[in-house]
């Protein structure tokens, strides 16, 4: 027996494809949207297809951005051009921006290597950092890939094919979380916090 109209039933379907979303979530969500004001429901739907189709990535870092040429980081004439950190996802840039300390310009991988889950390095934009490298002017690239063992593997890889470039190449140091305690830290972040140490 169906409970459901059947466009009702494929906006739920829609919504439960999206990370986190689960059928209750995705049917809450389907209900709200038919509640919507016509207008509303229109502006909504307009801004997904807009982002789709204005959306692409930066010709040079590979970051999410909108109209021709460098995204506004790369055209950016006071970001430090010598520094580049190397992110897995878009949405990494933003948690780096957040702290407003880095000052640099960014590379988007758009994944890491995983080959559990059939993911080579041809997959990654590697290429086109190399060659960002092998232009000259690059001093440093930072590996902020995340410390899991796909994040640490990619990191060591894009590091030994960096080395003939003689780039310093530097990782994000992990360790104890601010507010948290030693006695709940695991083995492996308190010899993280120990190699990241540094002077006070």
């Amino acid at each position: 027996m169906q409970y459901l109209p059947p466009a009702l039933e494929t906006l739920v379907e829609q919504f439960a494809k999206l990370p986190g979303v689960g059928v209750k979530s995705a049917q809450r969500l389907a209900f709200y949207v038919l509640s919507m004001p016509q207008e509303d429901a229109n502006a909504f739907a307009q801004a997904i297809v807009s982002a789709k189709s204005v959306i692409h990535c930066c010709p040079v870092c590979q970051n999410l951005t909108e109209g021709e040429g460098p995204c506004s980081i790369c055209s950016n004439p006071r970001r430090d051009s010598s520094t580049i950190c190397v992110v897995a996802d878009p949405k990494d840039v933003m948690a780096m921006e957040r702290s407003r300390e880095y000052q640099g310009l960014y590379h988007v991988l758009h994944g890491v290597i995983s080959p559990m889950n059939h993911v080579g390095p041809d997959d990654l934009h590697i290429k086109s950092l190399v060659e960002r490298v092998a232009a000259g002017g690059v001093q440093e690239v930072i590996m902020a890939t995340n410390p899991d063992t796909e994040g640490e593997a990619t990191a060591m890889y894009l590091s030994r094919l960096l080395k003939p470039f003689s780039v310093k190449v530097t990782r994000l140091a992990y360790g104890i979380p601010v507010g948290s305690h030693l006695e709940y830290a695991d083995d492996a972040t308190l010899v993280r916090a120990l190699e990241g140490r540094r002077e006070i």
